[in-house]
């Protein structure tokens, strides 16, 4: 077995106790200061201004728990923070270059589609600014003027997820893609397909429109009953399936990528069978955290790779263990 495949073997038959929570109402879409909430923790140091700029789109509740541990760093480092986020790329790379305008001490920020970004990015590199990513961008971190990089394989986390359905006999697979275009997404279903060995068919839905998803996977799932599986991309939208699987009266078994507190519920009750963690709130801690370090201390993580923070699986067996975490939005 080559080292890539024993890798993949091994994620595959995790069961960590890992999940990601996120509230009802997130991704505001105008800048926020953030400090924290916990107070100014001067012994960490002078106290930094740093700028995050994501791709949340509005409505977004995943980067509610990315912002719980950003917020969480802030309070321990000393850091204020501005918070500002766009689903449409020319618009997020508008964020970018006002962040840069501002002067922060380092950039932290999620990337889903380089080439629109990169040059808004280039800016703070050119004006010195230490940039962090997040997220998204995993594979072209360096290129675009990253130091450092906190998120998952999405490739591995594909592959992983598409052997565990291998496993559990899964026939025909509908990969449900929120966000057509963005390379994160696309590597996650083409993961699965890859891991799986058999037949995937991606959709592409209107993720911001969940009315418009859950009228999508109805008719899909009642054309094609051949569908045994259905994997997600996102907790809300595997909640949206749920509910498009008992109007469609179908008998997928739905997975996912990503939780939240309802989430949680739904693997609890064996609604939903299982969810892939990437653990959201380390990413937004440790972006924090490690552009602290290294304005502070020159500390680099990672040695010019990626620092992974998933995948891992959640399910019957272990979410007793962390769903009182995921309740608490830290999880």
């Amino acid at each position: 077995m080559s080292h890539r495949a024993l890798r993949i073997a091994l994620i595959a038959c995790l069961a960590v106790t890992t999940t990601a929570a996120c509230s009802s109402q997130g991704g505001a879409q105008e800048e926020e200061k953030n400090s924290g909430g916990g107070g100014t923790n001067t012994a960490a140091g002078p106290k930094l201004k740093m700028a995050m700029v994501t791709h949340a789109p509005a409505g977004d509740t995943f980067f509610d728990i990315i912002r719980k541990g950003a917020d969480a760093a802030a309070a321990n480092d000393n850091v204020e923070y501005t918070y500002s986020n766009d689903g449409d790329p020319t618009r997020q790379a508008t964020l970018i270059e006002n962040a840069v305008n501002a002067k922060p001490d380092a950039l932290l920020v999620s990337v889903p589609a380089p080439d629109a970004l990169k040059a808004s990015i280039q800016k703070a590199v050119a004006a010195g600014i230490p940039v962090i990513g997040f997220n998204a961008g995993r594979e072209t971190f360096q290129d675009w003027g990253a130091i450092m990089y906190f998120g998952q394989d999405e490739t591995i986390a594909g592959e992983a997820a598409g052997a565990r359905l291998k496993t559990e006999g899964a026939g025909k697979v509908l990969c449900v893609i929120q966000a057509q275009g963005q390379s994160q997404l696309e590597a996650r279903c083409n993961g699965v397909k890859s891991g799986l060995g058999g037949q995937v068919e991606n959709i592409n839905v209107t993720g911001t429109d969940l009315t418009s998803v859950r009228s999508t996977l109805e008719s899909k799932l009642r054309q094609d009953p051949a569908i045994t599986h259905v994997i997600t991309l996102g907790a809300p939208f595997a909640l949206t399936a749920l509910q498009a699987k008992k109007d469609s009266n179908s008998k997928a078994t739905i997975t996912t990528f990503d939780t939240n507190a309802e989430l949680v519920g739904k693997i609890e009750s064996g609604e939903i069978a299982w969810a892939v963690d990437q653990q959201p709130y380390l990413q937004g801690y440790m972006s924090v955290d490690a552009a602290a370090f290294y304005l502070r201390n020159g500390n680099v993580l990672g040695g010019g790779k990626e620092v992974l923070t998933g995948p891992a699986f959640i399910d019957k067996a272990n979410i007793a263990a962390v769903s009182k975490y995921a309740k608490a939005g830290t999880r």
